[in-house]
């Protein structure tokens, strides 16, 4: 390995290089400052500035004590894990494809015109719909509409608009998976915001605003992975949080909207200038309908807009079209009502089932979504594993971990739950935690 170059710049070109070519593979140490520096006859600050670009470019990573690596692709958990149909699958995090509409019904209707380049990036009628649902949940009329491939795309689009690697991110600990993911990929730093019964925790928030975050992304319902919502009181508390701190971009992710049991208590304060709130149709119209509705204020539409150019990457017209005919067709509306009593139904009874063990959860949870969060009192793996040999496919709580505590938890799929899976895995699960030398 050759490092050449005496200014910042040129050594950082050189590594690079060196990277490109395969010389250096992800792992790799750099050299030491000081060493290479001396071998190249240049100051130490110059090297450490080399270094400090490849970081900012995602080049390499700085391990403290450990040195500068080279970055690897993050290996990073999702969703949706095939299971082969070995075991019973109570981890994907998928809602039931029997509660979604038939999306390729809704374009049987007629009244599409294929969009060309130049077109409106929005469809008219979508944009009507949506701006009714918004203005009682962010202050009548004082928002703009942008339409986004997903909320994962959304998070990360604001995301970008605003910051650059390196910047420090609130999320919510434990967290969304795409959230963590989100983050990673785009070398953004975690700041993990603990969560409690009612959401993130207010001095939590606070704390992390005071180290400096330059964004705040929360989820207002059915928090994933432990189904909590936020309350009206924490949601006042929150906002008195980010009123004294105005210049945080604040994205809410609203991704179970249609279909949660709870009320949307908005969490964005007043004097926030960067906001958005972002809501999908994944949940109740299929997550195959890679599609986001998003309400914000003038300059982040602005930003949106722009990495959502109409010659290049926006959200195609057709799939807007099939939303809007499904969002204001009667029988999926009912059909979302249905979903929405039977998601609450299911995750009902396996708290049942668990309770009749003696498998407690915390006194009020009541949770909202496609999951259920079980605490523990020892690791997770060695649960999940043991459920595995039985035929029981679960998420451990540490997968969602976005600060350095290990959560001692399981997320349990209860979107497809029949009551004889419940009252079977309420039994396994209970026969793992009491007999510990079983696993």
């Amino acid at each position: 390995m050759q490092i050449s170059g005496t200014t910042a710049a040129e050594i950082a070109g050189s590594v690079r290089d060196l990277i490109a070519s395969g010389e250096l593979a992800p792992q790799d140490l750099l050299p030491p400052v000081r060493t290479l520096a001396e071998e190249l006859g240049v100051n130490r600050n110059t090297v450490a500035s080399a270094y400090r670009q490849l970081v900012a470019a995602g080049e390499a990573e700085t391990r403290g004590r450990g040195g500068t690596v080279v970055a690897g692709v993050p290996q990073l958990a999702s969703e949706g894990a095939w299971f082969g149909g070995r075991l019973t699958d109570l981890a994907s995090g998928n809602p039931d494809p029997q509660l979604l509409p038939d999306a390729l019904q809704a374009l049987h209707g007629g009244g599409y015109r294929p969009a060309l380049y130049g077109a409106p990036p929005v469809d008219e009628r979508l944009a009507e719909w949506a701006a009714e649902q918004f203005a009682p949940d962010v202050g009548g009329s004082g928002f703009h509409l942008v339409v986004t491939h997903g909320a994962v795309d959304a998070t990360e689009r604001l995301l970008n608009a605003y910051l650059t690697r390196g910047d420090a991110v609130a999320v919510e600990d434990p967290c969304f998976l795409a959230s963590i993911g989100t983050l990673r990929l785009n070398g953004f730093r975690t700041v993990a915001v603990a969560v409690d019964g009612q959401g993130m925790r207010p001095d939590a928030l606070r704390a992390a605003l005071e180290s400096g975050v330059r964004a705040v992304v929360c989820t207002p319902r059915a928090h994933n992975p432990t189904g909590v919502s936020i309350t009206q009181e924490r949601a006042a508390e929150l906002r008195a949080v980010l009123a004294d701190h105005p210049q945080a971009l604040v994205i809410e992710d609203d991704h179970f909207w249609a279909v949660s049991r709870a009320s949307y208590h908005r969490v964005t304060a007043p004097g926030v200038s960067r906001w958005a709130l972002v809501r999908s149709v994944s949940k109740f119209l299929g997550p195959d309908l890679r599609l986001a509705l998003v309400a914000c204020d003038q300059e982040t539409a602005t930003r949106l807009e722009t990495r959502l150019n109409t010659g290049t990457t926006w959200v195609s017209g057709l799939l807007q079209h099939a939303a809007h005919a499904l969002l204001t067709d009667p029988d999926v509306t009912a059909l979302t009502a249905r979903a929405r009593e039977t998601y609450v139904q299911r995750s009902t009874l396996l708290l049942a089932r668990l309770g009749e063990h003696g498998i407690g959860v915390p006194d009020g949870y009541q949770p909202d979504g496609l999951n259920v969060w079980i605490p523990l009192k020892t690791p997770a793996r060695p649960v999940t594993d043991a459920l595995a040999r039985r035929g029981w496919a679960v998420q451990p709580g540490d997968l969602f971990t976005s600060g350095p505590s290990e959560a001692q938890a399981v997320r349990v799929t209860t979107s497809m739950l029949t009551e004889e899976q419940a009252a079977q895995f309420a039994d396994d699960f209970a026969d793992t935690l009491h007999r510990p030398g079983r696993y």
